[in-house]
């Protein structure tokens, strides 16, 4: 009697494998991330103003003027200064550094923020992927591999109705939650 309790157990083993297996196996499969073709990183160096983002827990205390300052430095790596203002009215600074992914015109960075010691960890390094940018270096989309993080950046703190929305548009196309992005206020 043992062969066939056996065979009972592997049965529903096996069924109750492929009902919580198939379904996910079942999903939609979304396209990778798609960046833009080349970066010239000395042009995208200097201000950049966060127009909208999704929101996520190292920005949570931001509310408002939230930019960053990006510095080419000696060693080919940039200096990443990040600012906002809190609700109580505030300004908090983040430093980091960024290095470029691959050849020297590669739309794919790595950020960290940690302090330097601790850079040889890869847990403190994210994705910066430069997935949309206009031909006048004046407006962009930064993101990462897995549509985890969002931000529309601009040369200036206010964008026009019609780049944001065309902006917003292409990313949807790119499976984008669009409908998560926060416009962050600049004064």
């Amino acid at each position: 009697m043992l062969l066939p309790r056996s065979w009972l157990t592997i049965g529903l083993a096996f069924a109750a494998w492929q009902w919580v297996a198939l379904p996910v196996a079942a999903q939609t499969v979304t396209s990778a991330v798609t960046t833009i073709a080349s970066l010239d990183v000395p042009r995208y160096m200097g201000t950049w103003y966060e127009i909208a983002k999704f929101p996520n827990r190292f920005q949570a205390r931001c509310v408002a003027n939230t930019r960053a300052q990006y510095t080419a430095q000696t060693d080919g790596s940039v200096q990443v200064l990040n600012s906002c203002t809190t609700t109580e009215g505030n300004s908090i600074e983040a430093l980091g550094k960024a290095l470029q992914v691959g050849p020297s015109t590669s739309p794919k960075l790595q950020v960290r923020f940690a302090p330097a010691w601790l850079s040889w960890l890869p847990l403190v390094w994210g994705d910066y992927w430069v997935i949309d940018l206009d031909a006048d270096y004046q407006l962009a989309a930064v993101s990462d591999a897995k549509r985890d993080y969002l931000w529309v950046l601009s040369r200036t703190p206010q964008v026009s109705p019609k780049a944001y929305e065309a902006l917003v548009a292409r990313l949807q196309a790119q499976h984008f939650e669009v409908h998560k992005l926060d416009r962050t206020p600049q004064r």
